[in-house]
């Protein structure tokens, strides 16, 4: 049995394949050249089994918008918060790791997962998994829970496998989504308004803006205005010295300080009138200093900025490296409380040798162990503590080491102990007090080098002694400000108000400092520079407070609940955009607060606002793709002229319609279609003159309903709504906001969906008798099995265009549903439509039948119309004698579809002399050989009510036949959809063509076009296929 084994980095897959293979493990390559695999055989699920561990680095995925919102000035960055995004791998080594978890997924059994045990490494864990199940679904997958990457650890992991926590990824992907929504949106915003108002100063800074590390920078400039705000008092206070036998006590005032000096002189007149003093009291107490609480994350970064003077990013750099190779446990944790079952004892043991802190040590285990207990848990993680003794780090590395090792025996040892006494004495009524303190054991403090507790000597005095002080004097200070914040500060403040979490403090930091919105004065104290503060203040003078911690601690407050599973993530999502939405509105609304706040601070007069402008293309979002739910937008191609429809889901979903070359241009229109439930913007199309002559060159129609037109350009109508034959599923890490409840569309099942029959296309309406139902004008296929639950139920499915023109398939083998139509009862298919037929129209009611009272042509004829009145119907229409003819002439027929709709540009009658569906009774043939239909031109024109022939197969056929019925036979037998020139057919080839009436074959045209070899099409080749243009 196979197991694929994945820990998060290089270096912990290493050692943990050393550990469980006891040495012995094999390495090899991967496809990267970072991540090797190792192989080696443990005794698991009581058989042998064949492991296989590699690794990942860190995240394997990340959110990112799909291409249609990824470049800068694609759509307004408001568009953001609601635009389709999904996790794929952003750099080439991540699709080189991918590449290797498919390949040896392929053949292994189980899956586990080592990464580290805190949020970040579940959700990577999810990572691998999601790729590892795409390549073999039914892989089963395990999880282990280890705290330190030791022999004893790992092998007690491995016997007590576990399942993933899936709450815990969630609560990630929400912080993740929330991250590069907010994130990107602002940035952009800030950025492109911003270089473009101060194009001197900010027109090559990227001005990002981060929920975390806006309110981190918040913090520091909200200390630099109170320094700078501060204004400075004066105050007095009066000062007592007793200096002898080389001791100098100082008393200090029981009243601290008075703003006001008279009052003070007058205190300081009685003072000298009586400087006699009296001891009243002396207090003798014990006094203790408490060894440190076992090291955490937070203080760990803390400790390394104040008394290391290594940053928090590198510390935490350093820690990390320390735990992959073994030297430390996990350094993430929040956990200061040490787990009973975790043996002490063996990790001091361990430190006994060293020469520096070995005789503490020693002296600790001869002492007893007491550590210090803590009040936070996290459930995951021990403190951090070392697991394996080294002497040989260097620099940082060793500094790091040493200050997790001496933290640890510190907080394990006694506390410093001491005596205080206090003295207090009156001096004509005014009371003063002084301290002095006797260290009698230094306990912790003899290997904790990092913090210092002195002696402080004084006098011995006795209740109502009486001594004479050296000195009273009056002294003058001022009140001073606050210093600048130091990074372990700026720690402290994030973790008291839950910005961020012991994990990204550090990377929160290290944002606003490589941004240039806060520097360093002294390597030590952070101060905000003039775009950090004007962008603070920018955002505070709108009326809310950005630079705030109140947002994002909702936040990291909701993430927790749902780790705990007590929350549900879409909604935490879903709330945090809307929260985060509604404040960037205000922001677009009042930026010109941001340009004066930052003309004040840069010392720079703004451009006219008035003419800053987001340049951004408008996205024309028709309606929501079947197929992922993603936005379906119009776009520019990039090649050649025209236009196509793709979906925003884009590379995750192909879902794509391209229009040809015969469609000159594509407007969306603001009015949607009141006929389709999918809510879809109907199109404007302007087309090349005389190629589709019953619509001219304009035609607003909405191609979720439109089958005729829609047969016309070939467009598919799985592309616009869901089928019963559509089997795509959209991938699982693709999320919409807007569609937020799945990603993956489901089919609905219809009313009229045939249970016997195959789906049938372009239906235009329904005749019910007594004896069978079926539809008018549509082609349907027999089914060859027997319909064992209703012989006289013959209903199919409308709307499901499996018609020649979107179905390469069926145009292949007309022959043989010709041949299979002509040998079976036709009216066992059609319907027989006989004068008590009833016509049932597209809401599948009666229609009425009415006649035509206007004069012209038609005056006199029965048609049958929708009985719902005006606007409220389906349109329906159907002259009365296309019902009566459509046995008779369907016979004949070699061409199935039959359109009866009534269009807003043209009508397509059923009668033979005007029919798509019915070929002509005057044996004119098209260039495919096959007896062309008779249709008339119902556009208003010079060409109004005139009739012509053309291809049964519709403008996309490359036949391109076109005639009018009045030309003369003899000399326009076979002319071209333009009328007088045959489109991509020479002088020479339409010469010969023209001199034959009734050429059974389709003429050779001048230089046959090539086939693509990517998308199959004529026209053009591979490198500039249509497909190509997606963004």
């Amino acid at each position: 049995m196979k197991v694929l084994n994945v820990a998060e980095k290089p270096d912990a897959a290493k050692n943990i394949a050393g550990y469980l293979s006891h040495g012995t493990s094999r390495k090899r390559e991967g496809f990267s050249k970072y991540n090797k695999i190792f192989e080696f055989n443990v005794q698991l699920w009581g058989q042998n089994c064949q492991m296989l561990m590699t690794s990942v680095s860190g995240h394997l995925l990340n959110y990112d918008f799909t291409n249609a919102y990824r470049k800068w000035h694609s759509c307004h960055p408001l568009n953001l918060f609601d635009a389709p995004v999904f996790k794929r791998c952003v750099e080439e080594n991540h699709e080189n790791i991918k590449k290797t978890l498919e390949r040896e997924a392929r053949f292994c059994n189980a899956l586990i997962i080592w990464t580290d045990c805190d949020r970040e490494g579940e959700n990577i864990g999810f990572e691998v998994i999601q790729v590892c199940q795409a390549i073999k679904p039914n892989i089963r997958v395990y999880r282990a829970k280890f705290s330190e990457i030791t022999r004893s650890s790992v092998e007690r992991a491995l016997q007590n496998l576990a399942q993933p926590n899936k709450a815990m990824s969630d609560a990630v992907d929400v912080r993740s989504e929330l991250d590069l929504r907010i994130g990107a949106a602002f940035t952009r915003f800030q950025t492109l308004r911003l270089q473009k108002v101060f194009p001197n100063i900010l027109g090559d800074l990227l001005i990002s803006y981060g929920s975390c590390q806006f309110p981190t920078l918040g913090f520091v400039v909200e200390r630099f205005l109170a320094i700078d705000r501060f204004k400075s008092e004066p105050y007095w206070k009066l000062k007592v010295m007793d200096d002898r036998e080389g001791i100098s006590v100082e008393f200090k005032w029981v009243r601290v300080r008075l703003f006001e000096k008279m009052p003070c002189q007058i205190f300081l007149d009685i003072c000298l009138e009586q400087p006699e003093a009296t001891v009243e009291k002396v207090t003798c107490k014990p006094k203790s200093k408490w060894r440190p609480l076992p090291l955490d994350t937070i203080e760990l970064e803390k400790q390394g900025s104040r008394k290391l003077r290594i940053n928090a990013k590198e510390t935490m750099r350093i820690a990390e490296r320390l735990y992959t190779q073994g030297f430390i446990s996990y350094p993430r944790t929040e956990t200061n409380i040490f787990p009973k079952e975790l043996n002490l004892r063996s990790l001091v043991e361990q430190q006994i040798n060293n020469q520096e802190w070995g005789n503490f040590a020693q002296n600790l285990l001869e002492s007893g162990i007491t550590p210090r207990q803590g009040k936070k848990s996290d459930q995951a993680h021990p403190p951090i503590h070392p697991i394996k003794y080294t002497d040989n780090l260097y620099g940082n590395e060793a500094k790091v080491y040493e200050f997790v090792v001496r933290h640890f025996l510190a907080c394990l040892s006694k506390n410093a102990e001491g005596r205080e006494t206090t003295v207090e004495i009156d001096i004509a009524g005014e009371k003063f007090k002084a301290n002095g303190l006797e260290i009698i054991t230094k306990n912790y403090l003899d290997v904790y080098i990092y913090e210092k507790w002195s002696n402080k000597q004084i006098h011995s005095y006795e209740q109502r002694q009486v001594f004479r002080p050296t000195s009273i004097d009056m002294v003058e200070e001022k009140t001073s400000a606050p210093n600048l914040l130091t990074e372990a500060e700026l720690i402290a403040l994030m973790d008291k108000h839950g910005i961020g979490t012991d994990a990204t403090h550090a990377d929160h930091i290290d944002t606003i400092k490589s941004r240039q919105y806060v520097g360093l004065t002294d390597t030590q104290h952070f101060m905000p520079g003039k775009l950090g503060i004007g962008l603070v203040m920018g955002y505070d003078n709108m009326g809310f407070q950005m630079s705030k911690p109140h947002l994002r601690a909702d936040l990291e407050k909701d993430l927790q609940l749902i780790c705990e599973s007590k929350k549900n993530p879409n909604e935490v999502l879903q709330n945090q955009i809307n929260k985060y939405r509604e404040v960037f509105q205000v922001a677009i609304e009042r930026a010109n607060l941001i340009d004066d706040s930052l003309a004040h601070y840069l010392n720079e007069r703004p451009l006219q606002t008035e003419q800053i402008q987001l340049n951004t293309p408008v996205i024309s979002t028709i309606f929501k793709c079947p197929k992922c739910g993603s936005d379906m937008v119009l776009k520019q191609r990039r090649q050649g002229r025209g236009k196509y429809i793709t979906c925003t889901g884009y590379p995750e979903c192909t879902n794509v319609i391209w229009f040809p070359e015969t469609v000159e241009d594509v407007e969306v229109l603001n009015e949607t279609c009141n006929r389709c439930t999918e809510n879809i913007h109907k199109l404007k199309f302007k087309l090349v003159r005389n190629v589709i002559p019953m619509y001219g060159t304009s035609h607003t129609t909405c191609i979720g309903c439109d089958t005729i037109f829609n047969e016309m350009l070939n467009i598919k109508e799985d592309c616009i709504k869901q089928t019963g034959r559509t089997n795509y599923t959209a991938h699982n890490n693709t999320r919409n906001t807007l569609n937020s409840t799945s990603s993956t569309s489901q089919s609905t099942s219809n009313t009229f969906q045939s249970r016997n029959t195959q789906p049938v296309s372009n239906s235009t309406g329904f005749v019910r008798n007594n004896n069978n139902v079926g539809l008018i004008g549509t082609s349907t296929v027999s089914s060859s099995r027997p319909n064992t639950q209703n012989q006289n139920s013959n209903i199919s499915q409308p709307n499901s265009s499996n018609s020649d023109f979107n179905n390469p398939g069926n145009r292949a083998n007309q022959s043989t549903f010709r041949n299979s139509r002509n040998t079976n009862n036709v009216k066992d298919i059609w319907g027989n439509t006989d004068n008590n037929a009833e016509i049932i129209c597209h809401c599948h009611e009666t229609a009425i039948q009415l006649t035509v009272r206007k004069d012209g042509p038609n005056k006199g004829r029965l048609f049958y119309k929708c009985a719902k009145p005006q606007g409220s119907g389906c349109n329906f229409f159907l002259w009365g004698s296309d019902s009566a003819e459509s046995n008779t002439e369907s016979e004949h027929s070699t061409w199935e579809p039959n359109w009866n709709r009534n269009n807003d540009s043209a009508h397509f009658s059923g009668a033979s002399n005007n029919d798509w569906g019915n070929p002509s009774t005057n044996n004119v043939m098209c260039n495919c050989n096959q007896p062309a239909r008779k249709l008339t031109v119902h556009k208003d024109g010079p060409n109004k009510g005139r009739q012509f022939y053309g291809c049964p197969k519709g403008v996309n056929s490359t036949c391109n036949f076109f005639k009018w019925t009045d030309e003369d036979d003899t000399n326009n037998s076979h002319t071209d959809w333009s009328n007088s020139t045959a489109r991509g057919i020479g002088n020479k080839a339409r010469s010969k063509f023209s001199q034959k009436s009734n050429a059974p074959k389709r003429p050779k045209l001048t230089g046959g076009k090539r086939k693509c070899g990517n998308c199959g099409l004529e026209g053009h080749t591979r490198k500039k296929c249509p497909n190509n243009a997606m963004d």
